[in-house]
């Protein structure tokens, strides 16, 4: 998965580069075009184009460009990829203005590379803002040169700047909103992995799609079609990213949430300052007849206190389980009619994907369950039975001893491992029999055990710390505990030290695991854990071996969550 994002991010910023590349290129034909226009026209006694200010401008304009488009070809210039670039030209376009011939020329023409560059990389607001000065330089320049019959002309260019620059803005802002949506629907599709269980994938996608609207919060709320019961979900903006498991409500609790009609979904803004109470914005959208009407004010204004919000869109569910309702929240902007419609296609397209992830995480919870069964009368019969037959061979033993006898300590302290050998196996085979219902807590307890183990049998002490809440599900612990047992094992079988250390680390993204071991006496040859490499592989995630503080030996591996 960090393979593909790293390779749609070299994708994006080879885009960026061909964008840069072509409006370098352009900006030096156009100020070509006008440097040459200086020498082709035809010279007479009132020439506009023999002004000096115009030549000086143009010349220095050509020189930029040039050197612009020179460093753009030949090397990464991470300036052409900001705001700069275009506001740069505005203010070039307005020195053309500047001098008595530049208003009557074709110049401000020239702004539509600023306004058509400023849009379709940075959307509809700066493209805005861009035609707005634009249309402002070309105002002032026109007071301050033109004469009284000249100012139909300048109105009339003014015109045809505002209406044109507009266009543009408006189809470069819904094509940056297109590809902002086109990632939305590929980074939710792609949290859609039955590995991480149900509550992960939910959450995951509540988040983006928060932080996608730039919203306050998100409810889901869903009914169980066997039972009727009713269970909710809230993501925050700025949650920490840990998964949320649904939390049972009553009917009284859903009842203001589920009233909607299932087949309309819902935009409302409430009034603010300058929206009086009548030009209030809400609506309803039946997705039979495919119409968008006016709603019920007030029903709309009573939900979006209730929910202290000043806008909120909702779209009906339906997933395997039953039928629901989903709220996107925003306590400082309006959320449009055309976000509700995309926040409906975004429920349609991905929630349904749910539904086959439950089934599946059934399917394997209860597979699961039956091979732990299996596995655990197995282990009774194939491993504790013999330890407790040698447990008793060896109480033989020691009665029958003699008390002076020089093996009697020996035969304690291994009678004594024998036990706690059968104590362990027992334990295990309860939990594996059992499942394990707290993750964090069966692997902390786990791994505390291991490094137990290796201390009383091996004189090895292992430091064993996790940082942060493990919140992913019973399988991915499962992984990551034989992916920890592997590397502590490691330590007993290919080094000579005495200590050692297990990190993990739970990230928004990812789960990281540092195994490390102190420097022996002797120098150790380069060693490559092909077992730990494998398994992070199969995970999606990858191993590496480098050298910590003090010549130590640290193993780290990164599971994406």
């Amino acid at each position: 998965m960090k393979e593909a994002v790293e390779i749609e991010a070299d994708a994006g910023a080879a885009a960026d580069v061909a964008d840069a590349r072509m409006i370098a290129r352009m900006r030096l034909v156009l100020a070509t075009s006008a440097f040459l226009a200086l020498f082709v026209h035809q010279t007479g006694q009132d020439d506009i184009y023999l002004d000096v200010g115009t030549r000086a401008v143009t010349s220095f304009y050509f020189c930029y460009s040039l050197v612009i488009c020179a460093l753009t070809e030949f090397f990464r210039f991470p300036w052409q990829r900001t705001k700069w670039v275009h506001w740069l030209d505005v203010f070039w376009y307005g020195l053309f203005l500047m001098p008595a011939s530049g208003i009557h020329g074709f110049y401000f023409l020239f702004f539509f590379l600023a306004i058509l560059t400023s849009s379709f990389r940075w959307g509809f607001e700066e493209g805005a803002r861009v035609t707005v000065a634009s249309i402002v330089l070309l105002a002032m320049s026109g007071i301050v040169h033109a004469t009284e019959p000249e100012y139909s002309r300048l109105l009339m260019r003014a015109t045809f700047l505002l209406a044109l620059g507009y266009m543009s803005v408006y189809w470069g802002g819904s094509r940056l909103e297109l590809r902002r949506r086109m990632e939305l629907l590929r980074d939710v599709s792609r949290v859609s992995n039955p590995r991480f269980g149900v509550d992960h994938t939910v959450t995951q996608i509540l988040e983006k799609t928060v932080h996608f609207f730039s919203g306050s919060s998100c409810i889901l709320v869903l009914r169980d079609k066997h039972n009727g019961s009713y269970s909710m979900r809230i993501i925050k903006a700025g949650s920490s990213g840990q998964s949320l498991r649904a939390v049972p409500i009553t009917i009284e609790a859903a009842s203001p949430l589920m009233g909607v009609d299932e087949n309309l979904v819902v935009a409302y803004s409430s009034p603010s300052w300058w929206r009086p109470v009548w030009l209030r914005k809400a609506g309803t959208y039946n997705i039979q007849s495919r119409r968008w009407t006016r709603s019920n004010d007030s029903a709309c204004q009573m939900l979006a206190e209730l929910l202290e919000a000043r806008s909120f869109i909702s779209a009906p569910l339906s997933v395997r389980q039953g039928h629901g309702r989903i709220y996107l929240l925003s306590s400082d902007h309006d959320l449009s009619r055309s976000d509700a419609m995309f926040f409906n296609y975004v429920g349609a397209q991905v929630f349904p994907v749910i539904g086959t992830i439950e089934l599946l995480d059934s399917m394997a919870s209860g597979a699961a369950l039956r091979e732990r069964q299996k596995f655990a009368l197995d282990l009774h019969d194939t491993a504790i039975q013999p330890y407790i037959g040698l447990k008793l061979a060896l109480s033989a033993l020691r009665k029958k001893a003699a008390q002076d006898n020089p093996l009697n300590d020996d035969l304690d302290k291994i009678a004594a491992q024998a036990t706690k050998v059968v104590s362990d196996l027992r334990r295990f085979a309860g939990t594996v029999r059992d499942g394990a219902h707290e993750t964090e807590q069966m692997i902390v307890s786990t791994l505390k055990q291991q490094a137990a183990n290796m201390r009383d049998f091996y004189g090895i002490e292992i430091d064993v710390q996790v940082e942060g809440k493990l919140g992913f599900a019973d399988r991915l612990a499962a992984e990551v505990l034989n992916v920890v047992r592997e590397g502590m094992s490691n330590i007993c079988r290919h080094t000579f030290a005495q200590r050692g250390a297990v990190r993990l680390h739970c990230a928004e993204d990812c789960v990281r695991i540092l195994i490390e071991n102190e420097a022996g006496n002797s120098v150790s040859m380069n060693f490559v854990p092909r077992s730990i490499c494998e398994r992070a592989a199969a995970l999606g995630g990858r191993a590496h071996v480098c050298r910590g503080l003090g010549g130590s030996t640290e193993v780290h591996v990164e599971i994406p969550i």
